[in-house]
């Protein structure tokens, strides 16, 4: 048998404003989705005047990570990338077009060792994507923490 724990809509409420506030902070408008161990989204919260093309950026970010439980951002560094050209996954983003994002700003959530989500955050540059999504991770384990 196995336990499995899922995200509820309060983790993906704390985790939202911790992202938001952390966006307003470095002064960028972001679209943030948390998504489940699934990768269907739970929460999604496009700040005002955040970009239209935000909202299914951030969706894929985050299907993206909790589907391939990593940080999406490790599918091209270089050297071994493995959606580099040349190597095993180049190509791995045609197959499901749309919904699968290589690029910086999906995060896993992580609860005991095994991914429940994922964060996805659009609109900044990559440095900004990293410290909304990490911002949004942080009150996730300070939430668990104090449970």
């Amino acid at each position: 048998m196995h336990t499995v724990h899922r995200l509820t809509l309060e983790d993906a409420l704390v985790m939202l404003t911790a992202a938001e506030e952390e966006a307003r902070r470095i002064g960028v408008k972001q679209t943030i989705c948390i998504a489940d161990d699934g990768a269907h989204p739970i929460a999604l919260h496009r700040m005002t005047g955040a970009r239209l093309t935000g909202v299914e950026i951030a969706i894929a970010k985050a299907f993206t990570a909790a589907g391939h439980q990593r940080d999406t951002h490790r599918f091209n560094e270089p050297p071994n990338g493995p959606a580099l050209p040349g190597n095993e996954a180049f190509g791995i983003s045609h197959m499901l077009p749309g919904k699968f994002a290589i690029f910086v700003g999906g995060f896993p959530i992580v609860y005991e060792g095994e991914v429940v989500g994922a964060v996805g955050v659009s609109g900044g540059n990559g440095d900004q994507d990293k410290a909304v999504g990490a911002a949004a991770l942080r009150a996730f384990q300070e939430k668990i923490a104090t449970a």
